[in-house]
């Protein structure tokens, strides 16, 4: 075929040749040529600047984190501290206040993405940089609430799932595994029937009374599977496996079939701070699926199973040096298992020897607050009902103050004027810092213990 020839009428001005997008460029450069284009243009653009006052993460250049906390009229900041201790004490009356049965006793893989999809700097200041940061703060805090669980961290790379870290109920172990930065660089493409297959393999072991979860941090739009993920699917179901992702790019239908299936959660983070809220959503354990029974269709609980639990003895450092069965090395501290008096490095464990379960009793008095969390304090709106109001805050000793203040707005819902807080049981009254402190941290009405 012989080349085609361009005519010598082709007109430039209505093609979609560089011609005019260089003249576009160049026109707000020239200041005493095009004046009303230039006047025009910035009236039509008017229009548009409330469209890009809130852009998305990937769009923002930079994060003005001082607009997001409001003043006043007479220009404090104590409005949007009680908004933020409202939405609190909102999000703790919306929950269940019946009891309900959750596993203590959790095990749980971090499937991490690390593929060429995580260097991308829509998340500041990679996705890659903020997602190791993030995992960091969700162990610690992780294994704050879950004393008795154990971890295992994985990651998707080159089309491959990698064994990052073995599973740990020692918090130091697992935040070291991460801590090599040059050992995780992202590169390829991620698998995700491959890293859950490997996560699966890593939890087939475990006893039944125990939860098996694997949380996904996924920031890539694809995934390099060598076979069918929907068999892995089943497979998880099968053996009982909770699935929960968070998308860092949007939304997939796998991920969300993944999710759904298996009872598990899934959610696309719009920032940084949404990504932390919905990572830090699954650290308190997940509700226990309820199970039908075989004599009838009625669904309820499944019959409560005695474990096993041993309390070791610990060894202090001034001890004679023993070998571990753990590590296989000759240490002086540790703690003696007291079935067959082998020696362990850390609690909690299973021993090597004997295979019995060793926890200290501190980390199962931790784990009960999920099981019996306090009760909401009541805030007092009048003092009309209280026949001999307290002076003070029953835990702090800070004096009320007789007269209510003014709050209105969203943040004066469940918030009450005079600051104080009554507990349902001991009918004590409490501060709003201690409030928060008791319901989030302590986990025991310091009135009445419960």
């Amino acid at each position: 075929m012989p080349p085609r020839r361009i005519g010598d009428h082709m007109n430039f001005d209505d093609s979609d040749s560089d011609v005019s997008i260089l003249d576009d460029i160049e026109q707000p450069r020239r200041k005493d040529k095009g004046k009303g284009k230039a006047i025009d243009r910035g009236k039509s653009s008017k229009n548009k600047g409330k469209a890009k006052e809130q852009p998305y993460a990937w769009e923002a250049s930079y994060t003005r984190s001082w607009d997001t906390v409001q003043e006043d009229e007479t220009g404090s900041l104590q409005t949007a501290v009680q908004d933020w201790i409202a939405r609190g004490r909102r999000r703790r009356l919306l929950a269940p206040a019946a009891a309900i049965r959750r596993t203590i006793i959790r095990h749980l893989v971090l499937v991490l993405d690390l593929s060429s999809s995580m260097i991308d700097r829509d998340m500041r200041p990679t996705r890659f940089d903020l997602m190791l940061q993030y995992a960091r703060e969700f162990i610690t805090e992780w294994f704050d609430q879950n004393p008795l669980g154990q971890i295992g961290v994985v990651g998707m790379r080159g089309g491959l799932g990698e064994r990052v870290g073995e599973m740990s109920g020692n918090p130091q172990d697992v935040l070291r595994a991460i801590s090599e930065r040059h050992k995780l660089e992202p590169s390829g493409d991620p698998s995700l029937q491959n890293a859950i297959e490997m996560a699966r393999s890593s939890m087939s072991h475990l006893p039944t009374h125990s939860s098996r979860e694997i949380v996904i941090i996924f920031g890539s739009l694809t995934t390099c599977d060598p076979g069918n993920i929907h068999e892995t699917l089943d497979e998880c179901v099968k053996d009982k496996i909770r699935i929960s992702i968070v998308a860092l790019a949007a939304e997939m239908k796998i991920c969300r079939e993944l999710c759904d299936k298996t009872g598990g959660t899934f959610g696309v983070a719009l920032n940084e701070g949404h990504f932390k809220d919905l990572l830090f959503e699954l650290i308190p354990p997940p509700a226990q699926r309820a199970i039908t029974k075989t004599t009838g269709g009625n669904v309820g609980n499944p019959a409560a199973d005695l474990m096993m639990m041993g309390f070791p003895t610990r060894l202090p450092n001034t001890s004679l040096p023993s070998l571990c069965v753990c590590h296989s090395q000759m240490k002086s501290e540790g703690f003696l298992c007291p079935r067959c008096m082998a020696k362990v490095c850390d609690v909690p464990t299973d021993c090597d020897i004997c295979g019995l379960m060793i926890v200290s009793s501190p980390h199962l008095a931790r784990s009960y607050h999920h099981l019996f969390p306090v009760k909401p304090y009541q805030a007092v709106i009048s003092l009309d009902d209280t026949p001999n109001p307290s002076k003070s805050c029953h835990a702090c000793a800070t004096p009320f103050s007789d007269t209510p203040s003014q709050m209105t707005g969203a943040g004066a819902e469940g918030m009450s004027p005079y600051g104080r807080y009554r507990c349902p049981d001991c009918h004590n009254h409490f501060c709003t810092e201690c409030d928060v402190f008791v319901h989030d941290v302590l986990h025991c009405c310091p009135g009445c213990g419960r």
